[in-house]
């Protein structure tokens, strides 16, 4: 059965995640986001036996973060993760991470994976078993609400025009 979303990422916020402003500072979202990808890339098949019998992994090609809502020292939290598309050499997944207890959305993370073979260092195309598992879980993860984050930009204030 394919989990839609995929939802199998706890974790407490630890004194050590906690900046200057007395909230979770920024680069340990963008860490428990990284634990929650690796959750979700195991259950996708790109895990460590995939990695030592193909030679193939996964690079981040771009990731855009988005804060909503400020999570404190010893808040629990849950990351949902959610395939929103792939072709041959890329997957482009969402996740959100929300409050465990309280359920308020506090950041999303928005990622373009490439995937390399690691002997070459070149992006390269899924192998098939790969690439069919890729296409059973988006045809489930497909039906979901596309996250109204997904595909968002920096927009404000306006870049200079040259």
């Amino acid at each position: 059965m394919i989990e839609a979303p995929f939802d199998r990422y706890r974790a407490v916020v630890l004194p050590e995640w906690i900046d200057y402003n007395g909230h979770m500072n920024v680069a340990y979202y963008l860490l428990a986001f990284d634990q929650a990808t690796d959750l979700f890339f195991d259950y996708l098949g790109l895990d460590a036996a995939h990695r030592e019998a193909t030679g193939g992994s996964t690079f981040a090609g771009d990731i855009h973060l988005t804060y909503q809502r400020e999570l404190r020292e010893g808040e629990p939290l849950r990351v949902t993760s959610q395939l929103v598309g792939f072709d041959e050499k890329r997957l482009r997944f969402f996740q959100r991470m929300v409050h465990a207890e309280e359920g308020f959305l506090a950041a999303t993370m928005e990622c373009l994976t490439l995937y390399v073979d690691l002997s070459r260092r070149k992006v390269a195309p899924f192998p098939p078993f790969l690439a069919a598992r890729l296409a059973a879980v988006f045809a489930v993860h497909r039906g979901l609400p596309l996250p109204p984050e997904a595909g968002r930009t920096i927009v404000k204030p306006p870049l200079p025009q040259p």
